[in-house]
């Protein structure tokens, strides 16, 4: 095991550091911020490459792809390959955030998603509601999982849909209703929703956030995953899609909740569901 030559504090203040000037950088106007963002991008191309030679290089020796991995372990390193995208989350981590992504458009359709498991090359799925069946909405929903799938995940080539498990042969309108809003919360309509900004839901446990980024909503646990300290007055960086804790500085992105400042730290993110114009959150 490496020993890391920077503790956590340490790691938190040169992420805001570079936050910060990235930010100035981007609050520049006309010619002066165009220089400095292509600056930043010459130089994060510099870097990058410089990093996958040497990723190259470890990864080619038995020996090296050990230290690699060793290395990998270490927050500042796993951060900064994260930021120049040479290492992705594990395999069911991205998987999930497929679903979590599909699901709010399934919802609104009628059906719902749940993910039983992921292999190597295999996911296997159980389909409910309106996705369930043979008519033509049901496929277009199933085909709708399984392209989102293909399309983010390619290591997956095998898709299957487990049989729903038997239920009672009769169940009223009524019970369905009722059990279909257990757990859920009324939250805003869409359109008051400030493109970028948190839009705070009171509840337990610090409540929930919404936050809509152009025609996407997703709805997160308003407890950072640092300190859990709440994120309703977080820092939304729209060009770059990630929000930043408003206490430590701590960056995650906005449509996965990844944490892109430490490994292994990830906002939790919640259903949601658009009913009868209003959204509805479920914390738990």
């Amino acid at each position: 095991m490496i020993q890391s030559v920077l503790d956590q504090t340490e790691l938190q203040d040169l992420a805001k550091r570079v936050d910060t000037a990235v930010q100035a950088v981007r609050d520049l106007k006309g010619d002066a911020r165009e220089k400095a963002l292509a600056m930043k991008t010459a130089i994060e191309e510099f870097h990058k490459s410089a990093l996958t030679r040497m990723i190259q290089s470890l990864k080619s020796d038995p020996h090296g792809k050990e230290l690699l991995f060793a290395m990998i372990d270490e927050p500042e390193i796993y951060a900064m390959l994260s930021m120049h995208s040479l290492i992705r989350p594990d395999l069911a981590t991205r998987v999930r955030s497929v679903i979590e992504n599909v699901r709010p458009y399934m919802q609104s359709h009628g059906g719902d998603v749940e993910l039983l498991e992921v292999t190597t090359d295999t996911v296997k799925l159980r389909l409910a509601g309106s996705c369930n069946g043979c008519s033509q909405s049901a496929v277009t929903l199933r085909n709708g999982v399984e392209e989102a799938l293909r399309e983010s995940v390619p290591e997956i080539s095998h898709i299957e849909v487990a049989p729903n498990e038997p239920g009672p042969s009769l169940i009223s309108v009524e019970s369905l209703l009722h059990a279909n809003q257990k757990g859920w919360i009324a939250g805003p309509a869409p359109e008051e929703l400030t493109d970028g900004k948190p839009f705070r839901i009171e509840g337990e446990n610090s409540g929930v956030i919404l936050l809509r980024s152009g025609n996407e909503i997703q709805a997160f646990r308003n407890a950072c995953a640092h300190m859990g300290l709440p994120l309703d007055g977080a820092m939304v960086d729209r060009e770059a899609g990630t929000i930043t804790c408003p206490w430590h500085g701590f960056r995650f992105d906005c449509r996965t909740g990844e944490c892109l400042t430490a490994p292994h730290a990830q906002l939790e993110v919640l259903p949601l569901r658009l009913e009868g114009g209003i959204i509805h959150v479920r914390p738990s």
